[in-house]
C-alpha cells in the first residue's frame, strides 16, 4: 500500500471523514499548495480528496483561462489528439459558506443546478465574489491557494489562447490554432502531474481568515444523486463539447 493511502487511512478518510486539509498540486510547470476548509465545507473536501486518493486528477490538463477571472481544472485529460472526460462520482451538496476572493478554490458547476458538482474546480485570479457568490446559489469555496502559490498561478495566467491556458504559443501560433491550421501538442497544455495531501492535520485552516459569503441569500435546493459523468460537461463557463479544442463552443453560462 502506497503512503498516500497510508496516510488517507490515518486520517479516516475511508470512514468517510475528511481530515487532510493541505495538499500539492505538482503540475508541468511548478507546484503550488492548497489549504481545504474540512471543517466548513465537508462535502465538497470530502469529495475533492476521493478524487485525489484515486489519482484521478492526475494527468489532468487545465484547459480554461480567463484573465482576471478563473483558471480552470479537474475535468479532462488530453491523449495527444483529444480531450477526454474524467470519470467521476455522484454530485456533491452545495456549500456556498465562502466568498470567491482571490486566490479560493471553488467547485465548477452545471448552469441552473446548484448541486452538479463533481469534479471540475476552478481557481478565482481576483475577487468575484459580486457574481459567483449569488449565481447558481452561489458557487462552493472549499479552500485557498496558500504561501507563494498565486506567484505561480499569476504566471499561469499570463499563457492564455483563446481561453485556454498554453504554453509556449505565439499569438500568431494562437491564431493558427483557432483557424484549424495548427494541432495542438500536449507539450502545449499545463497538465496536472499528481495531486499530493502533504500535511493531514484537521486544523490547519485555524490560523486562515477566509471571507465569509454575505451575499447569498437562499439555502441550496436538496443534492441531485446521479452517479453519471455527464454532469463535468458544460460546467462553470461552457465546456467544449467537441475532441476539437478550437472548434466554435457555445456562449459561457457564468457571469464575469
Amino acid at each position: 500500500m502506497d503512503k498516500l493511502k497510508l496516510s488517507l487511512l490515518a486520517a479516516g478518510l475511508f470512514a468517510g471523514a475528511a481530515q487532510a486539509t493541505v495538499v500539492e498540486v505538482q503540475t508541468t510547470q511548478g507546484n503550488f499548495q492548497i489549504n481545504l476548509f474540512d471543517e466548513t465545507t465537508p462535502k465538497t473536501v470530502e469529495n475533492f480528496l476521493k478524487y485525489v486518493h484515486d489519482e484521478r486528477y492526475n494527468e489532468v490538463v487545465f484547459h480554461r483561462l480567463i484573465t482576471d477571472f478563473v483558471l480552470q481544472g479537474g475535468g479532462y485529460t488530453y491523449n495527444g489528439s483529444k480531450f477526454l472526460p474524467i470519470d467521476t462520482y455522484g454530485t456533491v451538496v452545495n456549500e456556498p459558506v465562502y466568498s470567491n476572493v482571490r486566490g479560493t478554490i471553488a467547485m465548477a458547476k452545471v448552469a441552473n443546478n446548484p448541486n452538479s458538482a463533481t469534479s471540475q474546480w476552478f481557481i478565482n485570479l481576483k475577487d468575484n465574489s459580486g457574481n459567483l457568490d449569488t449565481q447558481n446559489g452561489g458557487f462552493t469555496v472549499f479552500g485557498q491557494v496558500i504561501g507563494e502559490g498565486m506567484d505561480l498561478i499569476d504566471q499561469l495566467s499570463n499563457f492564455v489562447c483563446n481561453e485556454y491556458p498554453l504554453v509556449n504559443t505565439t499569438e500568431e501560433q494562437c491564431t493558427d490554432l483557432k483557424n484549424g491550421n495548427a494541432s495542438l501538442g500536449a507539450e502545449r497544455l499545463i497538465t496536472i502531474e499528481n495531486v499530493t495531501i502533504i500535511d493531514s492535520n484537521s486544523d490547519t485552516a485555524s490560523d486562515l481568515t477566509p471571507k465569509e459569503n454575505t451575499l447569498i441569500k437562499e439555502p441550496p435546493k436538496p443534492p441531485v444523486t446521479s452517479d453519471d459523468s455527464g454532469g463535468s460537461f458544460g460546467a462553470l463557463l461552457g465546456l467544449m463539447a467537441s475532441a476539437l479544442i478550437w472548434r466554435r463552443k457555445r456562449k459561457p453560462t457564468l457571469a464575469r
